[in-house]
C-alpha cells in the first residue's frame, strides 16, 4: 500500500520507525523487536538506512518483513556517500522486494569529507532519480522544523523543501522536536509558501539522559526548559526517566491531536515496550489500524 493513500484517509495515523542491525549476529534480535512493533498495528513502519549504506540489505530485508506482518513499510535511502550506480542498484532491490514506499534522504556527510565524483549533493537529486527509475514509488522526504543545520536561513530551508516536493515528494516527515509550537510555526510557514503535502510530526520518546544528549548532537533541536527540568530531576534514575520520557512524548502527541494534527511518526528506537506504553496512554484517543 502506498503511504500517501493511507495519509489521505480521514483518520488519525500513527506510524513508527525502526532501524536495522549493524551486524548479522544482531539480526534476529532486531527482527524480533520489529515483529513485536508490527503487533501494535501502526499506520505504516519505516526502516532506516545505515551510514554509507553499510546496512542497506538489512533495510530491505526488514522492510519486507514488516510487509509480511501485514503493515505497510517504507525503506529509507540515503545518497550522499553513494555513487549513482549504487543508488540505482538499491532502488532496483527495493522495487524487486515489492516495497512501494521510499524515504529519500541526503544522509550525513562522511567524516573524511570525501564524496563520490558521480554522487549526489542533495536529497532532491535523489528524488529525481527515484521518479525516473521507479516512477510507481511513493516518495517521502525529511524536514527540520527548526531549520536544516546546513541551511543559511529558515526561508532558504523552506525554498529547498519546496523544490524537493516539486521534484516528486508525496509527503514529508519531520526530525524530532520537543516543543510543539516549533512544529506549528514550521507548518504555517510551509503552507504560506505553497507546500501543501502531508507533514508527519516526528516524535522521539527520550528515556535516558544520554539519549537526550545524543539527540541534540544529531539534530541540533531545542530542548524546552520544561523538558530540561525533567531530565535534571529524573535523569540519574533509569526507571523514573523512562516513565517521564514516555509521559512527555504522550503529552506531545495528545497536544498535536488536539490541534488537528492527524499524522504522527514515532521514533521507536526498536523498543516495543516504550511504543506500547505510549499507545496505552492514547487509549480512547487513537484506534489501531485494522
Amino acid at each position: 500500500m502506498k503511504i500517501i493513500d493511507r495519509l489521505k484517509e480521514d483518520r488519525i495515523h500513527l506510524s513508527m520507525e525502526v532501524f536495522p542491525p549493524k551486524t548479522e549476529t544482531k539480526f534476529e534480535a532486531v527482527e524480533a523487536a520489529v515483529k513485536e512493533i508490527t503487533k501494535l498495528h501502526p499506520a505504516f513502519m519505516s526502516c532506516t538506512y545505515g551510514a554509507g549504506g553499510g546496512t542497506s540489505q538489512y533495510t530491505v530485508d526488514i522492510s519486507k518483513e514488516i510487509m509480511e506482518c501485514g503493515v505497510p513499510s517504507m525503506a529509507h535511502l540515503t545518497c550522499i556517500s553513494s555513487t549513482r550506480e549504487t543508488i540505482a542498484h538499491q532502488i532496483e532491490s527495493i522495487k524487486g522486494a515489492g516495497i512501494e514506499n521510499i524515504l529519500a534522504l541526503r544522509g550525513d556527510l562522511p567524516a573524511d569529507g570525501k564524496l563520490p565524483e558521480d554522487g549526489y549533493k542533495h536529497a532532491t537529486d535523489l528524488v529525481y532519480d527515484i521518479k525516473r527509475l521507479y516512477p510507481e514509488a511513493c516518495i517521502g522526504g525529511a524536514c527540520y522544523p527548526e531549520k536544516h543545520p546546513d541551511a543559511g536561513t529558515k526561508e532558504e530551508d523552506i525554498r529547498f523543501l519546496k523544490e524537493k516536493v516539486e521534484a516528486g515528494c508525496d509527503f514529508l516527515t519531520t526530525q524530532m522536536f520537543f516543543d510543539n509550537s516549533v512544529y506549528y510555526n514550521f507548518l504555517y510557514r510551509l503552507r504560506v509558501q505553497g507546500v501543501n503535502v502531508p507533514v508527519l510530526a516526528g516524535i522521539m520518546p527520550i528515556t535516558t539522559k544520554q539519549q537526550m544528549r545524543r539527540s541534540v548532537e544529531l539534530s541540533g533541536c531545542i530542548i524546552p526548559a520544561r523538558f530540561k527540568a525533567i531530565v535534571d530531576m529524573f535523569g540519574d534514575s533509569p526507571e523514573a526517566m523512562k516513565q517521564a520520557g514516555i509521559v512527555y512524548a504522550s503529552e506531545q502527541i495528545i497536544d498535536l491531536l488536539a490541534n488537528g494534527i492527524k499524522n504522527i511518526h514515532l521514533y521507536t528506537m526498536n523498543k516495543p515496550d516504550i511504543a506500547q506504553a505510549i499507545l496505552d496512554n492514547l487509549k480512547g484517543i487513537w484506534t489501531p489500524e485494522e
